[in-house]
């Protein structure tokens, strides 16, 4: 059986890069849930004197491949280590505590996209899988959640699908690219710990 990462939702910086892993420009959230929203827009129109002819009305209606996504985060701030880059070659790597660290997130948030190293561009929350993008079985492992379908281009899920995104096939590969659209969090006297809420809009930000 795999090994269990540490933390399985943690967010990612503007100045995050490939070889950054989980570890590096990365902020670990203890989450304790996790909702995913996906609402789907089609414009459709109800059809006059449709229900003449055959005694049921039709509404017609248009899928023209529009929907918002959003995931909501609850859960707590614990004390950790955080590593950014401070240059092109090297890291630095400091020891937060919870209130800090929720601080940190609530700056980001208020910053714009320009500021890479404030802005909070990718959200990961690992998920188990057994499946891997061609509908393989192999040993289970994780992965990021994803929007993305298995196959190839016009194969498999992606039948139709000319130019598709490449599904995860591990733990290190994208999560959900978008934005903070909320974070609120609770001080309270009695623990260390700062309990916060979270919520995510997938979308493709500009500017980068």
């Amino acid at each position: 059986m795999v090994t269990p990462p540490e933390y399985f939702v943690y967010l990612k910086t503007g100045k995050h890069s490939g070889n950054d892993g989980a570890s590096i420009n990365t902020i670990p959230l203890r989450a304790t849930s996790v909702s995913v929203s996906t609402s789907k827009t089609i414009p459709s129109l109800q059809v006059p004197l449709s229900g003449l002819a055959t005694g049921e009305s039709v509404t017609a209606a248009l899928d023209i491949g529009m929907a918002g996504k959003n995931i909501s985060v609850n859960g707590y701030i614990v004390d950790t280590e955080l590593t950014r880059h401070t240059d092109v070659l090297s890291t630095s790597t400091v020891s937060m505590t919870a209130s800090e660290i929720a601080q940190l997130i609530h700056s980001s948030v208020d910053s714009t996209g320009v500021a890479e190293n404030q802005a909070l561009v990718e959200l990961v929350f690992l998920i188990p899988s057994t499946v891997n993008k061609q509908y393989i079985e192999v040993t289970e492992r994780f992965i990021p959640f994803t929007f993305k379908a298995r196959g190839d281009n016009g194969e498999l899920d992606n039948k139709g699908v000319t130019f598709r995104s490449e599904f995860p096939d591990s733990d290190s590969d994208d999560g959900l690219k978008g934005f903070v659209r909320q974070f609120q969090t609770t001080f309270t006297s009695d623990t260390v710990e700062v309990e916060f809420s979270l919520e995510f809009e997938v979308a493709l930000m500009f500017p980068r």
